[in-house]
């Protein structure tokens, strides 16, 4: 889909801070974040909404952020915790209609900056914060977590 940003990211024609990509999925840095080191994980198929996604891709999906939170975790960004959330159409609040997963990296007691994050949506240096995260990714993958391609620089 040429009209969709998210398929152009994934095509490597629209501009992200790349973390991770495989032959089915792509995650990389949201422009508008809530913390640093939120990420969006992507299907590279098109698909608007749940109803028109693969169950075995949305499982996919889901293992690709666990690995993330994961990620984030073992990196410098050095969360305590993350949020993974899906917002499902537009009733959800889905802004982009192409599936996407949330991971939104949390610290302990940090409410008040994760309000002010819904409000300012500000980018956190997004070239360290992606190479962060492709640290983490690869500390995962030296623990013995799933292997796969990380995105260089």
């Amino acid at each position: 889909m040429n009209d969709c940003v998210f398929c152009r990211i994934a095509a490597g024609e629209a501009p992200a801070a790349k973390v991770y990509e495989d032959d089915t999925l792509c995650a990389f840095l949201d422009i508008r974040p809530i913390a640093r080191g939120h990420t969006l994980v992507i299907p590279k198929r098109h698909a608007a909404e749940l109803a028109e996604l693969d169950a075995e891709l949305g499982a996919q999906l889901f293992r690709a952020g666990h690995r993330l939170a994961l990620a984030i975790r073992r990196s410098s960004l050095a969360a305590d915790g993350a949020n993974l959330v899906l917002n499902d159409g537009a009733a959800a609040n889905q802004t982009v209609p192409h599936v996407h997963l949330h991971v939104v990296p949390r610290q302990h007691r940090d409410m008040l900056r994760l309000a002010k994050g819904f409000l300012l949506r500000r980018p956190h240096d997004p070239v360290s914060t992606a190479a962060a995260i492709r640290e983490g990714i690869a500390a995962v993958d030296e623990a013995g977590k799933s292997p796969g391609k990380h995105v260089d620089g």
